[in-house]
């Protein structure tokens, strides 16, 4: 397994489709995660800082972790079958470690707000080519758009049912 972060929030136009961008720690290799908005909100808001008053869904998962004596001590994005990503919740509870399955757009989203690191089998960061273009905040390649957390945020609240496809992830 190779630590991973998130690097960036894009939007695939071609598939109308929130694109999570993890990054291996000290090197450019990159895993794009196709996302539901939901979950590409919940991350932007925890990397831009936003908090709310009552919990969110994420934020009551930690909390209930640790009510119940149990941390998030790292996330495990484990493989893709069908283009459907697989991960598990490394949990630590008075020392026994417990493996829940999860979708990665959660994981990532519990991650963060745990402090938790992230980590892919090496296998997903190898399948994707080296010279994966990844663009800039405010560069477009690929038909992925980059865009801050306030935009994307934005962008989710004026969707509309019939602009989703079918998200497997």
């Amino acid at each position: 397994m190779i630590e991973v972060n998130v690097q960036s929030l894009a939007f695939d136009r071609t598939s109308n489709t929130p694109v999570v961008i993890l990054r291996e720690v000290g090197t450019d290799r990159v895993l794009p995660i196709w996302i539901g908005p939901g979950e590409a909100s919940a991350i932007a808001m925890q990397l831009g800082g936003v908090s709310f008053q009552r919990p969110l869904t994420h934020d009551l998962l930690v909390s209930v972790l640790g009510g119940l004596g149990g941390t998030l001590q790292r996330v495990l994005i484990t493989r893709v079958e069908d283009s459907t990503y697989f991960a598990e919740l490394i949990i630590d509870r008075d020392g026994d470690l417990i493996s829940v399955d999860a979708r990665p757009s959660d994981s990532i989203a519990i991650a963060l707000r745990a402090e938790a690191r992230i980590f892919a089998d090496d296998a997903l960061l190898a399948a994707v080519p080296e010279a994966m273009p990844v663009g800039d905040d405010d560069g477009e390649e690929n038909g992925e758009s980059r865009i801050s957390g306030e935009a994307l945020e934005e962008h989710l609240r004026r969707l509309r049912p019939e602009d989703f496809g079918r998200f497997d992830h």
